[in-house]
């Protein structure tokens, strides 16, 4: 029976809707990340005095670079959880409510 549901659940409009929106949403702030994380890599490889110039003091391009990764990482969680709290997630139960398995 809870298969059953589940395929009712998979094979709802509202279902592929909500599957859309969090494609659209993901798709492309993954894309660019990705795009970013290889510009870093591909820069440390063929663009190693680019990387290595010094911008004050010890601290370089790659350095600043490669902090930034981690900023970046930082900021799309936290732009995703708040996108999925805002909206996905309210989405999502309510259709749960509505196939009957948010009980």
């Amino acid at each position: 029976m809870e298969d059953d549901l589940n395929v009712a659940m998979q094979n709802s409009d509202e279902f592929a809707q909500l599957r859309s929106k969090f494609r659209r949403f993901v798709f492309p702030l993954t894309a660019l990340f990705l795009a970013w994380y290889f510009l870093y890599v591909l820069l440390s490889v063929f663009a190693k005095d680019f990387m290595g110039t010094r911008v004050l003091g010890n601290v370089t391009w790659g350095l600043i670079l490669g902090l930034l990764q981690f900023v970046s990482t930082f900021t799309i969680t936290m732009v995703y959880a708040r996108w999925a709290d805002r909206v996905f997630d309210p989405e999502a139960e309510a259709l749960a409510r509505k196939m009957g398995a948010g009980s």
